[in-house]
Order: C-alpha cells, then structure tokens, then sequence
C-alpha cells in the first residue's frame, strides 16, 4: 500500500480500517509501503518519524505532479473547548445538543471516543456511553475566531486554498518552477504553526482531492498520510466504497447489489454499468476510484441559497407552535440575506414530521426580496400545503434563492414536493414598505449591537428553549 508518511498514534477507527484491508489485500499500509522508487518509500515513513522524534529529516522522495492537502482540525470543536478550559484537557469532552432534547453531537472529544461517541450521534445515546463527559453547547463565535486565524495560516502558504467547513481545508501546494519545495514539507510545517495555536490538525496529502480526503482520515489526531504519484490504486483498492465522498448508504447499496464492495472493485467495473445504474455521476466514481480526480481546489464564494433549519426537542403540533417557529426562521434567513446584500425570488419551506418523512414546497416572488415581514404571511399559506393541525413536527427550514444576479438556473433548495406561483392576496404583515424597511434596519442594529436574541416578536417567543442546541460545521452558519 502506497502511503509513505503516517504519523503519529493509530486510534481505533485507523486499527479498524486495517484490519479490513488485511483481510482483503496480502499487504498493508504499515506492512508493506510500496513507492514509485521502491525503498524510498520507507525512508519516507522512517524520515517523518524521525521528524517527530526531534531527529534529523530524511531526504524525502521526489514529488512529480500535482498534489493537493486536505488539513482536517481534529476534534475541533471539542478542541477549542480543552484549549479554553485547562481543566478538561485529557477528559472526555462532548460538543452538542441537549441529551434530554433530541440533541445531536457536533464534536466528540478523542478522549470520549473510545466510548463510542462520535459526531452525529443523538445526544442521549453518547450521555448513555459516556456519562461522565463534559457537556457544551458550544461558543460557535470561538470557533469562527479560532478557524479564521487556521485559513489565515493555510493562505500564507498557499492562495490556492478551498474551505470545505469550518474545520476542513483543501490546498494545491504542486511544486512549481518556481517554488519546489516538497509537499509533504509544506504540511509538516502547516502541523506545527496549527499546533503553535493551542489545536491539532491530521493532513492527508495525494494527486488529487478524493485522495488527499481519504488519507487525511486515516490516521488521527496529529496524523500525517501521503499518497504519492502513482500509488493511487493501491492505496484505494482494498478501501470499503463509502470511504469515498459522495457515496450514500443507496448508493452503496446498489453497488453491493452488482457485487462491488471496494473501490478497487468499482475502478475495474464496466463504466458503461456504472452510468446505467447512477448516471453522470457513475462516471465520476469510476474515474476517482482509479485515483484521477481533476477537479480544482478553488474557493467558490458565490451564494446559491442562504437558509436556516431548526430542530425542535418536542415536536410542534398546534397552528400558532408552527407559525411562530417559521417566523423566528425566516427572519434568520432574511437577516443573512441583508448581511450578504442579497434579495432572493424564490422561497423554499421543508418540514420533517415525527415519522422522518419529509415535504418541501417552492414559490417564486413577485419580486426580489430580503424582507422577512414580506415573506412570512406567504410562508404561512405555503404551510397549509405540508401541514394539518395535530401532525407532528420536528424540523422546519426556511431557504431562499434566486438572487437578482443569478444567470443560470437555480437548482431547488430542498427536495420539492410542489412548486406553484405565489397568489396576490398574500399581504405582507406591514403593507407599507417602507415602515417595513425602518423597522427592520432597526432591528438590525440592535441586534449587531446587543446580540440575536435582543429583539424578538411576539411568535418567535413561543417557541423560546424548543430547539435541540446542535451545531453544524458548515462555514455559511457563522457568517
């Protein structure tokens, strides 16, 4: 297996992705690091471990194309919270919602892990786990302040940086006529100055994006994984399908189904099946599966859609429970709007019932709009179409999208189950537009001055300590 440099402790997820790829493939990444100049390979592993012992560095193999980083912060938000709180570094620590409020884990400390938290997991299955951890709902301003000097640092190595989440980065740092400084030098360094900051960040270098993703996770924290050219295939080969981004539980599922399994399998399968079976982007799978991916790193900072979803920890079920939760989520998504100086013609509401089942409708505005007293009454109407009385609700989101400059044609918020024109005899709350726009900047400043919650309406109250207190990574939700 082609991974040239893995630093530090294997952890359990590490461990147990092995002893899969022991049972499929003769040779393993610690066994047998196969390189393109044979026993430069191992030199690279024994030069990075050297490194680590405060030895001298071994030259390292030489780098032939491109090669991208993906620097993943570990545990980050957990992270932040030990870096703050001396007191809880070596403890398990557990970034999320209520365990008593259908909370969802952000971020489980390493320490906390060996119990089975991890990310995502409801709240009260980790407080079942590991009782004795640490419980925040997190500083999610901290977070952004801690994140912001990361990229800070990714961008004075490199321009050519794309922030995925808050916590993750991809980098092009392909050596140059120029600049020939070695990649995997490039993210020792980048370990280190993260590290300056009080947090740890694990590294995966390759080719391409998909490679540098998959070997960025295995080997955490403080880890670091280096595919290089040439070494694509076996290092994915043995690994399971889902390793790979982009590739669900149905779509492993129908792999499974035409007997592929890994994604060596998927590499050596007939493309034509692939693109029968998943389309265009069965096409795509085939092509990274055999470690070619030519996608660039670049960030993409145009607005698509700017939304906002809640999560209730007792579902709403009375008229008034509803339409307040949808007010005090459309005034987030119009205040985000006004911060971007953004108007959108297209309103999406999604509601997620007890059941899981879920339901979208779509309408398109008269005209552009960033004014949540405008919107409202209409998101209201919209309701009716998702919603009777007594049914249970769990989630609610408010989106928004096409924006005046948008040229091309916008891609639905949610999955649609309608999409009707708006009616004219929806009236905004406040018919005169410009007591509206008063009262709304006014509300703005206030809020920039004393915080979200210094001014609320009346239905926005209602629903005041019903939310479960997850946070999400995506970098949008703290802009």
């Amino acid at each position: 297996m082609n991974i040239l440099a893995q630093v530090g402790c294997a952890r359990a997820r590490r461990a147990r992705l092995m002893r899969d790829m022991r049972r499929e493939s003769p040779h393993t990444a610690s066994e047998a690091p196969v390189g393109p100049e044979g026993g430069a390979a191992r030199k690279a592993a024994d030069a990075d471990a050297a490194a680590r012992d405060g030895q001298d560095t071994l030259p390292l193999p030489p780098w032939k194309g491109p090669a991208i980083l993906l620097v993943d912060l570990d545990a980050f938000f957990a992270s932040v919270e030990q870096l703050d709180h001396p007191a809880w570094r070596g403890k398990p620590v557990i970034v999320g919602g209520d365990p008593d409020k259908r909370g969802v884990v952000s971020t489980a400390s390493y320490e906390a892990r060996p119990y089975g938290v991890r990310s995502a997991m409801p709240s009260s299955t980790a407080y079942r786990l590991c009782p004795h951890a640490i419980w925040t709902r997190g500083r999610f301003d901290r977070y952004r302040e801690v994140s912001n000097e990361i990229m800070d640092i990714l961008r004075s190595e490199t321009p050519h940086v794309q922030q995925v989440s808050i916590d993750e980065a991809f980098l092009d740092v392909s050596p140059t006529a120029v600049n020939r400084e070695h990649p995997v030098e490039v993210a020792r360094r980048i370990q280190r100055r993260v590290e300056e900051l009080g947090v740890t960040c694990s590294i995966g270098v390759g080719t391409s994006k998909t490679v540098a993703k998959i070997a960025s996770d295995m080997d955490k924290p403080r880890g670091l994984t280096v595919v290089y050219p040439g070494g694509e295939r076996d290092f994915l080969g043995p690994l399971p399908v889902r390793t790979m981004s982009g590739i669900g539980a149905a779509a492993e599922e129908k792999l499974r189904s035409r007997g592929i399994r890994t994604l060596g399998e998927l590499a050596d399968a007939d493309e034509g099946m692939l693109l029968r079976a998943f389309g265009k982007n069965g096409r795509v799978m085939h092509v990274r599966a055999n470690g070619g991916d030519d996608a660039p790193v670049a960030q993409d900072d145009s607005v698509k859609s700017v939304s906002n979803e809640m999560t209730f920890a007792v579902d709403l079920t009375a008229r008034d429970e509803v339409e307040g939760a949808i007010a005090t989520i459309a005034a987030k998504v119009g205040r985000r709007l006004r911060r971007k100086g953004l108007r959108g013609r297209t309103i999406s509401l999604r509601m997620r019932y007890d059941d899981r089942s879920v339901r979208s409708v779509q309408r398109q505005l008269a005209a552009p709009s960033d004014d949540e007293l405008a919107y409202t009454p209409l998101l209201h109407r919209m309701m009716d179409e998702l919603w009777r009385p007594g049914v249970p609700v769990r989630l609610i989101g408010v989106g928004m999208a096409g924006f005046e400059d948008d040229e091309g044609v916008q891609e639905a918020l949610f999955d649609i189950a309608k999409v009707a024109p708006s009616e004219d005899d929806v009236r905004p709350s406040i018919p005169d537009e410009g007591k509206r726009r008063g009262l709304i900047e006014a509300t703005d400043l206030v809020k920039d001055r004393f915080g979200e919650a210094a001014v609320r309406f009346g239905r926005e109250l209602r629903g005041e300590g019903n939310t479960t207190g997850s946070a999400a990574k995506n970098p949008a939700d703290y802009k």
